[in-house]
């Protein structure tokens, strides 16, 4: 029982974090219908945000602290933001009238140009560089369980943004403006929505969330890299398609879910050298038997 809950609790951790970068996907997704793959790279940009802003925000608030930290957050969220919106401009807005498979291809290259200009020496390198400590760690032991500080900060803060952003979308103006253009663009327009707004709006919101996203995954990690994002923005995307993409609750219950399995199988002698393949049978099962995901809706395109 003592590993059972174990497991459990490290499961939550490490799905609290797929569910934050599933997030970004699903918002994206919602309002365009693609897949923004380029959002496991905002994601490595705001680690190395927060890598760079340590210093001089711990000059004035020293660090490991809590005031240092939420400064170091809300800046690096705010130029991931910046940096989602530049990339809706400048790659995907052009393309908007375009097939999907043609902005699909697009956001491929834009995550490898982000990915490749990273490794370059004058730009981050490819190198691992050691993540700063922001929070002072402490684990709490209860009975025969051992609980992180770390983690109950990866779980506290998933919560918080998931009611913010569930706050934003369902009694806000603009919330009521990014359903409209999800629902049926062309009518949103006739009813005064600027819609170029709208969407920009959704990738700077996603663009945030990754950054956060990235920042907690680097506390967990031993260190960065311009690749950290590839493997847990896929499994994001696979955790997005499990709970329904498109759906806000979806993408937080797949998170949670995929972070357990994962979790547990890692635990199982047996199964431990089988995560990644898990969590891909999961997504070829999740398509093959229920493609709208546990929590979405299946719809009809008309052609």
């Amino acid at each position: 029982m003592d590993w059972l809950l174990q497991q459990l609790i490290n499961g939550l951790a490490l799905g609290s974090i797929y569910a934050l970068i599933a997030l970004g996907y699903t918002m994206v997704y919602g309002v365009l219908r693609f897949i923004n793959f380029a959002h496991a790279d905002v994601l490595m940009l705001g680690a190395y945000a927060a890598y760079f802003l340590a210093p001089a925000v711990g000059g004035i608030f020293p660090l490991p602290s809590f005031t240092g930290t939420l400064i170091i957050l809300l800046l690096s969220a705010m130029i991931c933001a910046g940096i989602g919106i530049l990339i809706e401009i400048l790659a995907y807005r052009p393309l908007r009238h375009r097939p999907r498979l043609t902005v699909l291809i697009t956001a491929i290259g834009v995550s490898l140009l982000i990915e490749f200009t990273c490794q370059h020496k004058a730009v981050f390198g490819a190198d691992t560089k050691p993540f700063p400590q922001l929070l002072p760690e402490h684990d709490f032991n209860l009975g025969g369980l051992v609980i992180s500080s770390n983690d109950l900060v990866v779980v506290v803060t998933t919560l918080l943004l998931l009611g913010i952003m569930w706050f934003i979308v369902q009694r806000t103006k603009m919330g009521t403006a990014m359903r409209a253009v999800s629902f049926n663009q062309q009518a949103a327009a006739l009813m005064g929505i600027n819609i170029n707004r709208i969407i920009s709006f959704t990738f700077g919101l996603g663009s945030a969330l990754a950054a956060v996203a990235g920042i907690l995954y680097a506390m967990k990690a031993p260190g960065i890299d311009p690749l950290m994002g590839v493997q847990p923005g896929l499994r994001a995307f696979i955790a997005a398609v499990l709970g329904g993409i498109g759906s806000l609750p979806g993408a937080a219950l797949g998170g949670l879910l995929l972070g357990l399995l994962e979790t547990f199988a890692g635990g199982i002698s047996g199964l431990s050298n089988y995560r990644d393949g898990i969590a891909f049978a999961i997504l070829i099962l999740i398509l093959l038997f229920k493609p709208a995901g546990l929590l979405g809706k299946a719809t009809i395109e008309k052609v």
